[in-house]
């Protein structure tokens, strides 16, 4: 694990009806497969150690003890390893048949776990064989086989020798199993048909602590039901916070009526990390969060927690060691270990196998893309539609620079009168050319106007400006924060003025990512009557403007022209007629700091994980290749990271004071929902612990 990253497989070994000496072998071997990758859980699929289709052959003592002695083999064996493994079998407990899974690592047996919900119905019959668990909990003891059975061939090349008895072994379906080293590390398992009750097992789970669902399953294939165990298990991880353990059998099943796919799942908090195809055996393997899925159980107040010892739940723990050798970052660099934080990095990881987007809020499939982009402008100009008609404004007033957030918040603004019901000649777009105005951006503000019919005022703040600056004593060759700013505020001046002379409403063109650096003149493009951008991420932006440029031929050329320019405030003068002043020269790339803003505000990361997580996801290898996403080096990114971290706390209180705006995502930065924050909170222990990163 690195920093409560859990790296988890569901394995569907091949199996042999009946044959539990050679299915151990191949769990064995699986099983080992999937540690040297590092993972640290690793379910098989239910009764993996006899198979699931050996009918009434369960009832055959025979069938019943080669399966105890083949688990007892397989805990065994694992002496001395860390990793977790779970696997199903039969097993007899107080005079019944059970299905059941088992917990073993480093050679202990932790729980046995039975099938609640046992099914009677089609193809499946296990009511024939099992019991469904009582809800009681007991202690089984498995004694040694005797002296013949140990003398079993286990595999190609290895016997089982051990005389030693497992005593007092957990036996029941509440039962919690808990790091040692990381108490957010819980895990719990149900089986098969509990995950479709009405009330799964997989509830209660998760309500007395389990981070981790293990799912031990022998659904069979039929048309369509990949799809329905996929939405499932998906949804299920979702509604229980959680991260969701599916492993499915395969090969090797009778066919006699049924076919067995091995479609495997690995899903967390309603999104699915990895599965397998169906009929594709083998390893599915991913990270699940387990602190992020802390953080946003802490966040949501309808997630009730119970006390483990007030449901009846026993919890077992169990350690997982670090060794310095294996206290690597993502991309496999060794790292001092430290004995109080070496929780945060086990297991032997070289890379990741769960995807981190360096682009987190753009969806990499392009027709999600586009359906993500409809969506927010529906959203958007909804709002805003809403607030038009409830003021009863007769229309609407933004400034129209020729960039990428005025452009997009027009757009928005014309399907709002749409939907108003308001002639689009009621929209007032205005132009206001000062000191840094380039004829690029100018022309492309006309021409946008033009384009969408509606009405375009330009006022030349040139003069206003000078006088203002002359007024207060401020020269106009310095061209500092006064000359910038003074700029901003008189047009959020005209602004304000024109909404009020046209009885209308002034719409905010400022974005997420800028609200999240205080890249805004406060009482300047600070302010608006309704801000339309505000949980829209500059990121997001130039997709959405894609977007609409791509399904709308009469726009695309001007839309083309505004994606090609670098963004800039434009206050500065220019230089041979380009654009002097280029935002992500100054405070950094966008990219980077929407990313940084995701990972601390959507899941809570701390600095120094934010930092791994970037190197990884910028890495020549992992960058977003398709959307144009660049690669930054280490040292790039901990320099825009500290200065996110500076300018995310310096800025607070402009956020503070934000105008009304609609929330798209998960991030949203309004003072009034989402984000409350001091605005004089001291960004000192975030800033302490970047420093100390190289």
């Amino acid at each position: 694990m690195f920093d409560g990253f859990i790296r988890v497989a569901a394995i569907t070994p091949e199996v042999r009806v009946a044959d539990c000496t050679y299915n151990a072998s191949r769990i064995r071997v699986a099983a080992h497969a999937a540690a040297d990758k590092g993972a640290r859980i690793i379910v098989a699929p239910e009764l993996s150690i006899t198979g699931y289709t050996c009918g009434d052959l369960f009832l055959q003592d025979e069938l019943l003890e080669s399966a105890k002695a083949a688990l007892i083999a397989l805990a065994a064996d694992s002496e001395g390893r860390d990793e977790i493994v779970i696997v199903g079998l039969p097993l007899a407990f107080r005079g019944k048949l059970y299905n059941v899974a088992a917990v073993y690592s480093d050679g202990v047996i932790h729980g046995i776990i039975p099938k609640s919900f046992v099914p009677n119905y089609g193809e499946f019959y296990e009511l024939r064989h099992f019991t469904p668990a009582d809800g009681r909990l007991g202690y089984i003891t498995l004694p040694a086989p005797p002296e013949k059975k140990r003398e079993e061939k286990f595999g190609d090349d290895d016997y089982f020798e051990s005389e030693d008895a497992f005593a007092d072994i957990p036996f029941g379906t509440r039962i919690l199993f808990e790091c040692e080293e990381d108490p957010e590390f819980i895990f719990a398992v149900e089986i098969c048909e509990d995950l479709w009750a009405a009330e799964p097992p997989s509830v209660l789970h998760a309500c007395t602590g389990a981070k981790i669902i293990a799912n031990l399953s022998a659904g069979n294939e039929t048309i369509g039901k990949a799809s329905y165990r996929r939405l499932l298990a998906q949804s299920q991880s979702g509604r229980l916070v959680c991260g969701y353990i599916y492993s499915n059998a395969g090969f090797g099943e009778s066919s006699t009526d049924v076919i067995f796919a091995g479609h495997s799942i690995i899903a967390e908090n309603g999104v699915i990390l990895s599965e397998s195809a169906p009929f594709a055996d083998g390893i599915s393997i991913s990270e699940i969060d387990v602190k992020g899925l802390t953080r946003d159980r802490r966040y949501l107040n309808s997630f009730e927690g119970y006390a483990p010892e007030d449901e009846g739940y026993e919890r077992v723990y169990f350690s997982q060691k670090v060794s310095p050798e294996e206290n690597v970052d993502l991309n496999g660099k060794v790292i001092p270990i430290n004995k109080a934080e070496s929780v945060y990095s086990t297991g032997n990881v070289k890379n990741l196998y769960r995807h981190i987007d360096s682009h987190p809020f753009v969806p990499a499939n392009p027709a999600q893309r586009a359906e993500r982009c409809e969506e927010i402008l529906n959203m958007q100009s909804a709002g805003l539609a809403k607030r038009l008609l409830h003021t009863g404004s007769r229309s609407a007033v933004l400034g129209i620079s020729g960039g990428l957030d005025s452009t997009l918040a027009l757009l928005v603004t014309v399907r709002a009168m749409k939907k108003a019901g308001k002639p689009l000649s009621d929209i007032t777009a205005v132009t206001m050319p000062g000191f840094g105005t380039t004829g690029q951006t100018k022309d492309n503000a006309h021409k946008l106007c033009g384009a969408l019919g509606v009405t375009v005022t330009e006022i030349d703040i040139t003069e206003s400006v000078k006088v203002h600056l002359k007024s207060i004593g401020h020269a106009e060759s310095d061209h500092s924060n006064v000359y910038e700013n003074a700029q901003a505020r008189i047009r959020t001046l005209i602004l304000m003025d024109l909404a009020n002379k046209t009885g209308g409403l002034v719409v905010g063109t400022g974005d997420l990512s800028e609200l999240a650096l205080g890249w805004a003149t406060y009482n300047g493009d600070h302010m608006s009557m309704y801000g339309v951008n505000a949980g829209v991420p500059k990121s997001l932006v130039r997709h959405i403007i894609r977007y609409v440029a791509d399904t709308d031929p009469g726009l695309r050329d001007v839309l083309t022209d505004v994606l090609g320019t670098p963004v800039s405030p434009e206050l500065l003068p220019p230089e041979e007629g380009e654009i002097a002043q280029k935002t992500e020269e100054l405070i950094g790339p966008y990219e980077l700091h929407d990313f940084f803003l995701y990972h601390m505000i959507r899941w809570g990361r701390r600095p120094k994980l934010i930092f791994e997580l970037a190197k990884y996801a910028f890495s020549d290898a992992n960058k977003r290749a398709d959307i144009g996403g660049a690669a930054y080096d280490a040292e790039t990114i901990l320099k825009w990271l500290k200065v996110f971290y500076r300018r995310f706390f310096a800025n607070q209180f402009k956020r503070s004071a934000l105008p009304d705006g609609p929330k798209i995502g998960s991030v949203s930065l309004s003072p009034r929902g989402d984000w409350r924050m001091p605005s004089d909170a001291d960004a000192g222990r975030w800033l302490k612990e970047l420093e100390k990163l190289n």
